[in-house]
């Protein structure tokens, strides 16, 4: 076998691989002996068709069979004899396959790239600092037991934080107005689900009353037509109900998997799950962070055969995300919009795993068994969950992958500049505690509620 190297732009090489015409022809006559054994062709008995006729009739289809079966083989020991590391697949193309002549094709493909890990001191991170604190805990009570709020019918005028059931339409100089109906629509008075206006018309009435009034949307409302414009609602109440805020009884402890020891032990074990929320949250930070920060401190071209293939990871995630992955055809997505991302994933992945070579890191089993701990204590019997971790290789790898990053992260971490920033519980769970300004800001403008009255509040029925 004759083989020469091109290398082409980038990461791409092309082989030009040859091998001698008595090898690929032995192969295509071997095939058609053992053929000439099988086929029936009218006019022959079984097994005693002529060679010479079945070179006629499928002489073709072996060669081509013959030809595709040695190419994947010899490009196989043309990467291993060359100190070749393929990125992808090849792209194979016949060059020679006539009778007589050595069978010659080509193979592009492209190799990954050479690696050079930076001086990891240019790492830096900002590692928020912060406890969960009394506040914090009777907040996040509180959160739960509005979480558990129940509503009960009233026979009086709907006050602030009632929910009511109405339907409402809206004219502007007696014509309707699109996007402002609704029927059997649930929300709370004064909760910011609708625009204050509407909020103010609707309290004081009872159920069963229907009330005019004029009310004015924002001029940054969602809707381009209703921004700053002044309609008049007329709204049906069709009922009140009152919110009822659960006692911190036993009933409700219960409810939260405290069988025993009151109002203390269920303190303590929302104080214990705010502290692994909060250490999960931090945990990941650091580790967005530190890979970000490999993206912007390495500069090497990636094979765009593994980009292409981490798109369409990113690709079938958003699916799952908005639920279009199922049967039935899938909308188009376009490359462009995951390119970016996709690069610095492969990019980032390269690193690390020349960080893993480099240092020889390997799945530390303490880690791994405080992980598939911590995976088991969310079910009813841990040690069977543990137990079917470890006879299921394919899963347990997967955990493995996951201690082995976190290591390679630790390590990171070591060598990095690391900045303490002081934060709230709050702050570092919801990302704020670190996030830049800007991110921030679009962040609070996200988290506003909607005020649009023509959409139902599922939420709160």
């Amino acid at each position: 076998m004759n083989v020469s190297i091109e290398t082409m732009t980038g990461l791409e090489r092309r082989l030009t691989i040859a091998l001698p015409s008595e090898q690929f022809e032995s192969q295509i006559t071997e095939r058609l002996h053992d053929a000439a054994g099988k086929v029936r062709i009218s006019g022959f008995r079984p097994g005693k068709v002529p060679l010479k006729e079945v070179r006629r009739r499928y002489g073709q289809a072996v060669r081509a069979e013959v030809a595709g079966e040695l190419m994947q083989q010899s490009f196989v020991s043309a990467v291993q004899q060359e100190d070749l590391n393929p990125a992808g697949s090849p792209s194979l193309e016949v060059v020679k396959m006539d009778p007589g002549i050595d069978f010659e094709f080509t193979a592009t493909f492209e190799v990954y790239p050479t690696v050079e890990v930076a001086d990891l001191a240019q790492v830096s991170v900002r590692k928020p600092v912060a406890e969960v604190t009394d506040e914090d805990l009777n907040t996040m009570i509180e959160r739960l037991r509005e979480q558990r709020t129940v509503f009960e019918p009233v026979e009086r005028a709907a006050a602030a934080g009632d929910q009511v059931t109405a339907d409402f339409s809206a004219t502007s100089d007696g014509e309707p107005v699109e996007g402002t109906a609704g029927e059997d629509v649930d929300f709370r008075v004064g909760q910011g689900q609708m625009i204050e206006d509407f909020d103010k018309g609707v309290e004081g009435a009872k159920a069963g009353e229907t009330v005019t009034f004029d009310a004015t949307f924002p001029e940054d409302y969602r809707a381009e037509n209703l921004q700053g414009k002044t309609v008049q609602f007329s709204v049906t109440l069709k009922a009140v109900k009152e919110p009822k805020v659960p006692d911190l009884d036993e009933e409700f402890f219960k409810g939260f998997g405290v069988e025993e020891g009151g109002e203390e032990a269920f303190r303590e074990d929302v104080k214990n799950n705010m502290q692994r929320e909060m250490d999960s949250a931090l945990k990941n930070q650091l580790k967005q962070q530190v890979m970000d920060q490999l993206a912007k401190i390495h500069e090497f071209q990636v094979p765009q055969a593994m980009v292409n293939r981490e798109i369409q990871v990113l690709k079938d995630q958003m699916l799952d995300q908005f639920q279009m992955g199922g049967a039935g055809p899938k909308p188009e997505l376009p490359n462009e919009l995951f390119q970016d991302q996709a690069e610095q994933r492969v990019k980032v992945g390269l690193v690390v795993n020349e960080i893993i070579n480099k240092n020889d890191l390997s799945v530390d089993q303490t880690m791994l068994d405080a992980r598939l701990s911590e995976i088991a204590a969310q079910y009813g019997e841990p040690e069977q969950v543990i137990s079917w971790y470890r006879s299921n290789p394919e899963q347990l790898q997967n955990i493995e992958m996951g201690v082995l990053e976190e290591q390679v992260v630790d390590h990171i971490l070591s060598a990095a500049e690391i900045e303490d920033v002081p934060a709230s519980y709050e702050d570092v769970v919801s990302g704020k505690a670190i996030a830049e300004p800007e991110a921030e800001l679009n962040s609070e403008q996200d988290a506003e509620p909607s005020a649009e009255p023509s959409a139902k509040d599922e939420d709160s029925k």
